[in-house]
This record gives C-alpha cells, sequence and structure tokens, in this order.
C-alpha cells in the first residue's frame, strides 16, 4: 500500500563509536537530504565531533520535531531507540549493521533505494507493545521492548517465588529465575531459555522460567493485557530484575513486582517486501529447501 508522504523531518542515531557508522549515517544524510528532508542527529553523535562536525540536537527537539527515526546499528540500537524515542511516539527504521539484526531491515547496500521506498510512501507499519515494571508499587516504571527478567545473577543459584496473573494465583517455584517476553522479544533472551518464537501479531505476553527446580514446569503464553505479580520469597543471594539486559535493578526478599503492557507502543517501519518468515528463516538457520510430495 503506497501511503502519502509524511517524513519532512528525520532523525538519525547510532550507539556505535567506528568509523563505518558515520560514514553509513553521512550516506543517509545525503540521500535524505536530497529529497528535500531536514535531517537531525541525536547527541550520540556528539562523539564524532572531533572527526567529522555534525550539529546534533537533544532528545527532545528529536521527539517534537522529527516525524522519523533511523536507527543505525544491530538490534542494541534499535533496542536503545525503541526505548529513548520509539516509546515517545516516533516511528523507527532500522538500518542493519548487525549479525542478525531481527528488528532492522534496510542493509548498508540498498540504502539510497530503500529510503527512496520509504519516502515515496512504499512502507508498512508494525505496532509492538512494551512491558513496564514496578518495585513494591513505585510510581517511576521501567519498561522493555524484548523482556523483563527475575534472576538470581549467579550461575546455578535457585530462587523462590510466586506468580500471580490477574490476581489470580498460578504456582509457586524455585528456579534461576523467570523471562517475562514480548512478541519480539520472544527470538532474544527468551528463545535462549527455551521459549517458542511467536509471531508479532499475536497480542501476548511469553513466561519462561529459567531452569526451574520441577519437571512440569513449562512456557506460559498469556493475554498483552493481562496483569502479572511476583512476589520473592526466598533467596541465598541477590535478586536482579533487568530489562532488555540494558537497566538492571536490585530485589530483596519480601519485594513484589508488578509487570504489564505499558500504554504507549512501539512502530516499527518496514520496507514493503518485509517477510517475516524469510528473515527468520536466514536468520535463524531454519531450512530453505522445498520437499516435493
Amino acid at each position: 500500500m503506497v501511503k502519502k508522504n509524511i517524513f519532512r523531518v528525520i532523525a538519525i542515531n547510532a550507539t556505535s563509536k567506528s568509523k563505518r557508522t558515520l560514514d553509513i549515517a553521512r550516506h543517509c544524510q545525503e540521500v535524505l537530504t536530497s529529497k528535500g528532508i531536514q535531517v537531525l542527529f541525536t547527541k550520540n553523535f556528539e562523539k564524532f565531533t572531533n572527526k567529522s562536525p555534525l550539529k546534533v540536537s537533544s532528545d527532545k527537539i528529536i521527539i517534537n520535531k522529527a516525524d522519523l527515526l533511523l536507527s543505525i546499528g544491530g538490534d542494541g540500537t534499535m533496542l536503545s531507540s525503541a526505548r529513548n524515542f520509539g516509546s515517545q511516539g516516533l516511528p523507527i527504521l532500522g538500518v542493519n549493521l548487525g549479525k542478525l539484526g531481527f528488528l532492522s531491515d534496510i542493509p548498508p547496500e540498498e540504502i539510497s533505494q530503500g529510503l527512496a521506498d520509504i519516502l515515496s510512501g512504499q512502507y508498512e507499519e508494525d505496532d509492538r507493545i512494551f512491558l513496564r515494571a514496578s518495585i513494591n508499587e513505585e510510581r517511576d516504571t521501567k519498561i522493555a521492548l524484548n523482556e523483563i527478567v527475575i534472576h538470581s545473577g549467579t550461575v546455578a543459584q535457585l530462587i523462590e517465588y510466586e506468580l500471580f496473573i490477574d490476581q489470580k494465583y498460578v504456582y509457586r517455584q524455585k528456579a534461576d529465575g523467570i523471562i517475562f517476553a514480548t512478541p519480539t522479544g520472544s527470538t532474544a533472551y527468551s528463545l535462549s531459555g527455551g521459549g517458542p518464537i511467536v509471531h508479532p501479531c499475536v497480542r501476548s505476553v511469553i513466561i519462561t522460567p529459567m531452569f526451574p527446580h520441577s519437571l512440569s514446569s513449562g512456557t506460559l503464553i498469556i493475554e498483552e493485557n493481562s496483569s502479572i505479580e511476583v512476589k520473592i520469597l526466598a533467596s541465598k543471594g541477590k535478586v536482579k530484575l533487568s530489562l532488555d539486559s540494558h537497566n538492571t535493578y536490585s530485589l530483596n526478599k519480601g519485594d513484589t513486582i508488578k509487570i504489564s503492557k505499558n500504554s504507549s507502543t512501539f512502530r516499527l517501519i518496514h520496507p514493503t517486501n518485509h517477510d517475516f518468515y524469510e528473515g527468520y528463516r536466514n536468520k535463524l538457520g531454519w531450512s530453505t529447501s522445498l520437499i516435493s510430495k
């Protein structure tokens, strides 16, 4: 479907300090300015000022002025972009410099054509949810695009907790921890922990125990609007709350963690040739052969 071009101001974000990243950012700038687009750079580009002077803008200016953000890098950069800008309503398009890059669509060699297509209205929008967590009813909630993890922080160190979903008791369990993932995060830490791959259009939260001390514990997939509560009962060591493997907070015995869908969503922009199954087949090494019957 061809959409009306609404991208008049486009911001560029990156987290890598490499010269390659700067060169690609410059290339994106040249393509965009040649199309009459105003380009803004995030404050992350301040680290390049000695090599190539760039005028950077504050996050507030970018959120207020930009219509789209280009995230240059791998999924780590995209996660940072999503938390800082996507959660504020700014749609994001990924230029993939990583090896996997499940969230980034355009490879460096296709930047010129890819951006031209996007600017001409040839793109798709994909809304992704964030999860938010609060500790002991505090007002300062934290958000994650991939997953929220409660863990011991130590190999083979069990913690004990109780899980409630929509105020209903689910179980009491001893495990190394527990993962709460979005469909976006189903191919990240949750997959490594034995969780399933979930299509982004399946509005859900995936709950996967980490090495549970039980043979009957498995993954739960629940509706995305469910309210989740975890009570920490016991641990021989420290307990941690991690969000997208980025922000980590300490927990104590008796703490209650509440997890739910965040009110804001993340608008991910894809080229029209985006194919969920092709992307995952290529990145996860699924078989590409067809079997004739």
